[in-house]
């Protein structure tokens, strides 16, 4: 087995939570920003107001948290299940 194999294996389980808590900081934003622009929209405000309101530390904060106990939540339920 060569040196490589080793590094992409000890490797694969941070990409994958890299990936699971990118996705769920995605629909987190993804949902902000729908809520936002709805409520926006209405008030003669656009997309890039939207946009500007939503990415800010807190929620920023918060997505990491929440990304981070989703991934949690499903590895406990993968290696339950």
């Amino acid at each position: 087995m060569s040196s490589r194999d080793t590094k992409s294996g000890k490797l694969a389980p941070l990409w994958r939570a890299l990936v699971e808590v990118g996705f769920i900081v995605f629909l987190f934003y993804s949902n902000l920003l729908m809520g936002e622009f709805t409520r926006s929209n209405g008030q003669g405000k656009g997309l890039a107001f939207a946009v500007k309101d939503i990415f800010t530390a807190a929620n920023f904060g918060i997505a990491i948290f929440s990304g981070l106990i989703g991934y949690v939540v499903f590895e406990y339920l993968r290696k339950r299940i």
